[in-house]
């Protein structure tokens, strides 16, 4: 064993160690989506005299938190997004209406003196028709500053009479804390105990020793409280406080007819005080517990069987390597599972799939070294199996480096433009990357180099898996078919393609997702079956006439609307309750039409992006023409499957977004591979045309391509049938993707490339290890065989 593969050895095994460990002690951080619970997406608005910038949303923020800590949620999370806006999790939360109310009131408290009986039409104070979710809180009245002259404000006690209010003497500010108590000796019932601030204290010592001048049972002998202009309380003051004495400035007490949940409500709105600014709920999403558990089942079986397909696959293909390779392929499980736990990343629905699909992308490192080294041993037949194998991975090199950069770039892309879960995706994929680099070129690699040591292993080519060339590879250069003759016919076959896929796009539409339209989905599930037709008679007899019913998973129902607010969600509900008797509630989306707006607009500007950026990088990396050759086959595959969801008819949403961007990353890399081999068999012969080098590139590099894809497709599989319709969508978009991509990348891209290279005067690339400072007529450099200590007879 060389130092270098011991060094590999102990790393690996360390890193193991290390993965097991935090696997055993450490649990995964699970997101809303898979524990169950509501998500809510606050927008915070410029008010008459505040600006909802940075600190504004956080001191908003502060303040809910208080009120959803009165909530009695267990580990509620409140984070800002960006300068305006505030992302509240509800774990276990079903039935949102409760905590949308509180997070969205005002909670303008303040208290007046009663001048006398009102002599005006009441205010009744209530907020103004409408969606209680989008109006915010900005639509709600204000009371009148201080300063108003008395018997301006009008406004109904508890009972419904009219009193004339003074200004307001003292605001919610004031207030230190505030609790509910029941009061079961004195029969009082439930009141709310406020203990107000060392200044706000005397003010209300003032105003109640003002109230107390007048006689028993006077209005004006009262103070009224108000909240969001309304009063909820004006009591007496006490017949023993004395005139201009008032009430001890620590403590005062609310009483009135309030029922436990209403004392309460009233507590904790009032300790949770006023919003800096005015907020508006643009996103809601609620994900019944029972629907995150059988998502997590759902891809632990896929992974299992996936996972096992992969293992046996490359196993069959490449022998004892390729065991060894399905060994490591274990080890990068735990390994990015551990990374994931230990960085306390938030693990999501669309994070699970990715964490799932890597696996099956995992194997590509492996298969990119292993098909290198058959070719090394083809050709010097006599070469020892160890000094192949440490070849095939230095010539591997360059391409399992920039296959895996693409993919990093697409993973970034969906972190820093995706929204909500699909970040969890990006960050899933980028550390499956990671981790698959480190299983492939130190784990699998000193597993590898250990066997290719012992005589047995390297004696018996059959066994090793790599010894001899592949039945695959064997049969097309036996047959060596003349595949870019005439390139130009594939690229109108790709044209013909796209222009099914565009039609199906004109034809049938894009069915755009709730989170792309704005809107409300809806899934729920009915101990009696309902079929959809009944459905939706149902919920128009209801009021419900614009709901669009479907089927959504085993025997559920989905139901999309346009604004629905928590109240007529219930309503709709109880209706669908007649028929199906208990209905339980699955999934509830709500989105905002100014944030449908922003995540479509941010949605093609992805896509934008991920062009040119990838666009960029193969510039930097490879030829012009080679790099405008990729994009185009990268264009081409993203059409194809939009056009593909056209004409199914499938939704098209955020987790479809992450398929797409995948597609990209995954496309983008199998045309680096084949490019790759296109440059360097070109600087080796730079004589040879091009279309030559190109058909033998595409031969010796279609085993890789057919190998990582089925590593990929096993895995897609598995998700497509047990991963119901959260995750189908998601692998069917992936598997028409790394279909199409196969294809472009030979088939579209390299043709390209060839059609862009007849205009093109750039020379031929130059040789391998000869670059652009090399000196003419210098001696290169031969790297010696690790195992040859130069001696010569």
């Amino acid at each position: 064993m060389t130092r270098a593969t011991a060094v590999r050895a102990v790393l690996a095994v360390a890193v193991l160690l290390a993965s097991v460990v935090i696997t055993l002690t450490m649990s995964p951080r699970l997101g809303l989506d898979l524990q169950g619970g509501t998500r809510i997406v606050l927008q915070a608005h410029d008010s008459d005299t505040v600006t909802a910038d940075r600190e504004t949303t956080d001191r908003t923020l502060e303040v809910l938190r208080q009120r959803i800590d009165s909530l009695g949620v267990s580990e509620p999370t409140l984070t800002r997004s960006g300068e305006d806006r505030i992302i509240v999790e509800l774990p276990d939360v079903q039935d949102p209406r409760q905590a949308a109310e509180v997070i969205g009131r005002t909670a303008q408290l303040s208290f007046h003196a009663v001048e006398g009986p009102g002599t005006g039409k009441p205010e009744t104070g209530e907020p103004p028709a409408g969606d209680s979710e989008t109006e915010g809180t900005d639509g709600r009245k204000k009371p009148p500053a201080s300063g108003t002259g008395p018997g301006d404000l009008t406004l109904p006690d508890e009972q419904g009479r009219s009193l004339a209010l003074g200004p307001s003497r003292l605001s919610g500010a004031g207030v230190d804390d505030a609790t509910a108590a029941f009061d079961a000796q004195g029969g009082a019932g439930w009141s709310v105990s406020l203990t107000f601030h060392k200044d706000a204290g005397q003010d209300w010592k003032k105003l109640t020793g003002e109230a107390a001048c007048h006689p028993a049972g006077d209005d004006r002998r009262r103070v009224a409280i108000v909240l969001d202009e309304k009063v909820i309380s004006s009591p007496q003051v006490d017949p023993s406080v004395g005139c201009r004495v008032g009430l001890p400035s620590g403590t005062t007490q609310i009483t009135g007819s309030f029922s436990a949940d209403e004392a309460r409500d009233l507590a904790l709105l009032i300790k949770g005080g006023a919003l800096p600014v005015p907020v508006e709920i643009v996103e809601q999403r609620t994900v019944g517990p029972t629907l995150g558990a059988a998502a997590i089942e759902a891809s632990a079986q896929a992974a299992l069987i996936g996972a096992a397909a992969t293992a046996l696959f490359i196993t069959v293909v490449y022998r004892l390597f390729g065991a060894l390779a399905a060994v490591a392929l274990g080890a990068y499980g735990m390994i990015s599972y551990a990374a994931l736990v230990a960085l306390g990343v938030t693990l999501t629905l669309p994070g699970l799939a990715g964490f799932v699909l890597a696996i099956g992308m995992a194997v590509d490192a492996n298969v990119l070294v292993f098909e290198r080294a058959r070719e090394e041993c083809a050709d010097r037949p006599k070469r020892t199996l160890r000094s192949a194998l440490t070849t095939g991975f230095q010539k591997a090199w360059s391409a399992v480096a920039d296959s895996n950069a693409t993919t990093l770039i697409a993973a970034g892309l969906l972190f820093f433009l995706g929204s909500g879960p699909v970040k969890g995706f990006g960050v899933t994929l980028a550390i499956g990357v990671v981790a698959s680099m480190f299983s492939a070129l130190v784990i699998a690699r000193a597993l590898t180099e250990i066997a290719a040591n012992r005589r047995f292993v390297s004696d018996y080519r059959g066994v090793n898996g790599i010894g001899r060339p592949g039945a695959v590879r064997a049969w097309l250069v036996r047959k060596d078919p003349q595949l870019f003759r005439r390139p130009l016919r594939w690229l109108v076959v790709s044209a013909a393609l796209v222009a099914v896929a565009v039609a199906g796009i004109v034809v049938r539409g894009i069915d755009l997702g709730v989170e792309f339209t704005g809107g409300r989905l809806v899934e729920y599930s009915t101990s009696r079956p309902v079929d959809v037709e009944t459905a939706r008679d149902t919920l128009a007899a209801a009021g419900f006439k614009d709901a669009e019913v479907t089927t959504a998973g085993d025997g559920d129902l989905s139901v999309r609307t346009g604004k629905l607010d928590n109240d007529g969600e219930h309503a709709l509900r109880s209706a669908l309750a007649e028929e199906g008797g208990e209905t339980k509630k699955v999934r509830d989306e709500l989105i905002g039409p100014s944030l449908g707006d922003e995540l479509r607009r941010n949605a093609l500007i992805a896509l934008g992006v991920a062009v040119a950026v990838q666009l960029a990088y193969l510039a930097v990396r490879f030829r012009w023409t080679f790099a405008v050759a990729s994009v185009v086959a990268m264009v081409h595959d993203v059409v194809l499957v939009v056009g593909a969801f056209a004409w199914l008819g499938r939704p098209v949403d955020g987790i479809f977004l992450a398929a797409l961007l995948t597609v990209i990353g995954y496309s983008v890399n199998d045309s680096v591979v084949v490019f790759d081999r296109v440059r360097e068999l070109w600087g080796a012969n730079r004589k040879t045309p091009l279309d030559t080098i190109a058909r033998r590139a595409v031969l010796q590099t279609v085993p890789r391509t057919v190998n990582t894809g089925m590593g990929a497709l096993f895995i897609l599989a598995a998700l497509a049938v047990l991963g119901g319709d959260s995750l189908a969508d998601f692998a069917i978009a992936l598997l028409i993707g790394i279909v199409v991509g196969t294809w472009s990348s030979v088939f579209t891209a390299v043709p390209g490339a060839l059609a862009l290279e007849r205009s093109a005067k750039a020379p031929p690339p130059p040789a391998p290890g000869k670059g652009k400072g090399t000196a003419r007529g210098k001696a290169r450099t031969v790297r010696r065989d690790p195992l040859d200590n130069g001696a010569r007879v």
